[in-house]
Formats: C-alpha cells, sequence, structure tokens
C-alpha cells in the first residue's frame, strides 16, 4: 500500500526474459485503478487478483504479491486453489496484533497519524526508510506521495491502511501449492525479519510436512525485487521454472530451456 505497480519492473523484466506471460497491476485507489471504490485492503485486493486471472483466462497462474498484496495472495490461492499454481510473498503481512485491543490500538494509532493535512508528511518520512537498498530512497518516496495527493487517492490510501491482516489466518493452511518467501535483511517492518519469514514459511500450507522456501535479501528492505533485482530476479525465474511445466511456458520457435 502507498505504492504502485513500476516497483515490480525489474522483476517482471527477468519474468518476460524467461519466457513468461507476466501482468501487473495497481492496487485500488493506487497508481492508475479508480479511487472510486467502497472496499479496500486484504480481501477486496485477492477479489481483484482471482478477477485479473479470469480476465486474462491465465489460470492456474503464479500469482507475487509484496507486503499487503502478499495477505491477498495468500487469501486468492485459498479461496480459489484451481486458480493459483503457486505463490511468491515478498515481504508479507499476514499477521496482525493477536488481541482485539491491540489490534484496536494499532489502527487508531495509524489512523489519526495519516489523516490530513499532515498524513502525506508523515507517510512521506516513513516510506523513505522503508527501502535501504535504494539511494534515491527519498526521491522515490516523495514521488509516491505526490501521486497519492491527487484527488479521491489519499481517501483512498487511507482507507487501505484500515485494513486487518488477521483476516488472512483462516485461509493459511488452505494454501495448496508451492510458496517461495523473499524477505528483506534490512526490512524495518520486522524486528527480526528472518524470523517473520520463517513463521511465514512454517503456517502457509496445508500439509505440516512441507514448508515454504526462504529467501533472505541481504541489504534490502521492504521492496528487494526492486533493491536487489539481480538476486531476486534470478531466484524467482529458478522457482517459477521448477513448477510451471515447460510445455505451459510460450517460447519463440527454436528456443528450448536450457539453451
Amino acid at each position: 500500500m502507498g505504492d504502485v505497480r513500476g516497483a515490480y519492473d525489474p522483476l517482471a523484466r527477468s519474468l518476460t526474459e524467461a519466457g513468461f506471460r507476466v501482468a501487473v497491476a495497481d492496487l485500488r485507489g493506487h497508481g492508475d485503478s479508480s479511487a472510486t471504490f467502497a472496499d479496500y485492503g486484504d480481501e477486496a485486493t485477492a477479489t481483484d487478483l482471482i478477477s485479473l486471472i479470469e480476465a486474462l483466462d491465465a489460470g492456474p497462474a503464479i500469482l507475487i504479491g509484496a507486503s499487503m498484496s502478499g495477505a491477498a495472495a495468500v487469501i486468492a490461492a485459498g479461496r480459489r486453489p484451481d486458480l493459483v499454481r503457486g505463490l511468491v510473498l515478498i515481504c508479507p503481512f499476514l499477521r496482525g496484533p493477536e488481541n482485539r485491543v491491540g489490534a484496536f490500538l494499532q489502527r487508531t494509532v495509524l489512523g489519526l497519524a495519516l489523516l490530513r493535512p499532515w498524513g502525506p508528511a508523515v507517510w512521506n518520512s516513513y516510506s523513505a526508510r522503508l527501502w535501504p537498498g535504494l539511494p534515491d530512497a527519498r526521491q522515490r518516496a516523495a514521488r509516491l506521495v505526490t501521486l497519492l495527493r491527487r484527488p479521491g487517492r489519499w481517501r483512498a490510501f487511507w482507507a487501505t491502511t484500515r485494513t486487518d491482516h488477521r483476516v488472512v489466518a483462516p485461509w493459511m493452511d488452505r494454501v495448496d501449492c508451492p510458496v517461495l518467501v523473499v524477505m528483506g535483511s534490512d526490512d524495518p517492518d520486522w524486528k527480526d525479519p528472518e524470523t517473520e519469514a520463517t513463521w511465514v514459511a512454517r503456517v502457509v500450507g496445508g500439509d505440516p510436512r512441507e514448508t515454504a522456501e526462504v529467501m533472505m535479501v541481504p541489504g534490502a528492505g521492504h521492496a528487494p525485487m526492486l533493491e536487489r533485482p539481480d538476486v531476486v530476479g534470478p531466484r524467482v525465474v529458478d522457482f517459477l521454472g521448477r513448477i510451471v511445466p515447460d510445455a505451459d511456458i510460450p517460447r519463440p520457435v527454436g528456443e528450448r530451456r536450457g539453451e
């Protein structure tokens, strides 16, 4: 949330160069998406992901979600396992405070902090620290806040921040596909990013004998696919190559895997 689909550009290039069909989308109220929706957050985004797969006749697809959209990807995979072949969860938020009081306090504090007129400045300062691997992190944060200042956008963004990630819990053990968890070692959203990644790998999926793969990205924060595309891209391509049948990857005439 607060970001746009351009954050996936380096990863999308790596995937298309490997022969995969790639579609990227902005969250509701973000980027080029409309800001007139009634609902925002994890469950609404999951609905949009399912609709996108169906509209493109792309199922079963690999869903790649970062941060909040990682939560949405898990919900979508749980709802429609027939449409999801695999998940790549990048710095995913799959849980909130364990009790109602903690959740209420967190939502209240965040809601107040992001109210206008001070909200854009608060978010600008916070998001500039999310990507320690980007030399232009401050400038990028400022550009994103400028986009959020467009008519109706800040209201939609504020509504998006109200999502309660506890809604993901009922869907975690319904995921029935391979999962890759990608986490920046310097992600400021967690005290211990590696511990969070390990927890995600353990709880996502219905088979207790299998855990998701985990990739820790040194020097990266909350957008490792953008901060370290040189290491994230090849690992995601490798992961997809192992779970997608070769016949399902369209390639130019004469090209074969490994050549």
